[in-house]
């Protein structure tokens, strides 16, 4: 807890720390066991995400990565394939889980510059009924993706699409409040289309572990066996449950906040005139620093107790232990280190 007043962490919003309010709420989680069905807060998160969302159930699990590996082998079986995004998650950044353990093929498509797949590339992709392929089943998008909000009439499009070609269609949401808030409508909103959801607890919503997979009863019950086999099977969990719990209930509106402070440390650093900086959405952008810049940069920002992934394409994201007096200490440090650099 006292790590975080004394650094700025600009990595990810996963580095959040849980506030007093919501350790209280951890320490009256009333528990059981959950693999029995018996933990009463790890149930109520559930029910409470799935009516947030508008979803028949929940499934509480340890992390993201957990609840889309369970969803692709729910929605698919061994020889099948998925249609993703070559940026997404599922498919870049989560070990390729659903090959090694699942025995599905991804699909990748190239993404477009706001983070969306062509209409006809998923159209393209989709195999025909004949043995020498794969069996498409499922198309499987990303929102927000890389900080970028998946317009609602696209993801309307391309979930109608899916359908009409008997796919299923699921939601790596993990920033999806984000998505809700940035484009002023419902969660429920932001979701429509999709067959499945899995919502992260622990990036900017704030809680310190968990996701919930969202989905008809009948898919939640199957995903059990996997989240089981996966090693997801949690016993007294409700008191991370209840972290998940505070995070749905207090901190979704609040992200406008970090989308704010994102804008403003977008536009501080765009003033330096070395860096490309791009423009945020949310609470995540981009700057492409000089090579020559980056070691030199990253051990100024140690020195001056800021944490960031210094790379010569670099990414910032705020969270809630973010404030508006860090973002302008950060860009102070910046552009003291840029004068003397360019000097």
């Amino acid at each position: 807890m006292s790590d975080k007043n004394n650094w700025i962490d600009l990595r990810s919003d996963t580095v959040t720390q849980p506030s007093s309010a919501m350790l209280a709420a951890m320490a009256r989680a009333e528990v059981g066991d959950d693999v029995y069905g018996d933990d009463p807060a790890v149930n109520r998160l559930q029910e409470y995400a799935a009516e947030l969302f508008g979803f028949e159930a929940g499934l509480f699990a340890p992390s993201g990565t957990q609840t889309n590996l369970i969803a692709l082998m729910t929605h698919c079986g061994r020889g099948d394939e998925y249609l993703v995004g070559q940026e997404a998650h599922t498919y870049k950044y989560e070990g390729g889980g659903a090959a090694v353990l699942g025995s599905i093929q991804p699909q990748p498509i190239v993404n477009q510059p706001d983070g969306s797949i062509l209409l006809s590339d998923i159209a393209a992709y989709i195999k025909p009924d004949d043995v020498h392929f794969a069996r498409t089943r499922l198309l499987a998008l990303e929102n927000t993706i890389g900080g970028r909000v998946l317009p609602r009439d696209y993801v309307a499009a391309a979930t109608a699409l899916a359908h009409a070609q008997g796919l299923a269609t699921h939601l790596d949401g993990a920033r999806i409040c984000n998505a809700a808030v940035a484009q002023a409508i419902s969660l429920r909103a932001v979701v429509a289309g999709f067959d499945t959801v899995s919502v992260c607890l622990s990036k900017g919503l704030g809680a310190p572990v968990g996701s919930v997979l969202l989905g008809p009863k009948a898919f939640i019950e199957q995903g059990k066996r996997w989240r089981k086999m996966l090693g997801g099977g949690m016993r007294q969990a409700g008191v991370i449950a209840a972290a998940g719990q505070f995070a749905l209930e207090h901190n979704v509106q609040r992200l406008a906040a970090d989308h704010d402070n994102a804008a403003a440390l977008a536009l501080g650093l765009s003033g330096i005139e070395a860096l490309r900086v791009s423009t945020p959405q949310t609470n995540i952008f981009w700057i492409d620093v000089p090579a020559g810049a980056c070691e030199p940069l990253r051990q100024a920002l140690v020195r001056e107790r800021i944490r960031a992934t210094v790379g010569p394409r670099m990414r910032l994201v705020t969270h809630l232990d973010v404030s508006g007096a860090d973002v302008a200490r950060t860009v102070d440090v910046f552009k003291h280190f840029f004068a003397g650099w360019q000097a």
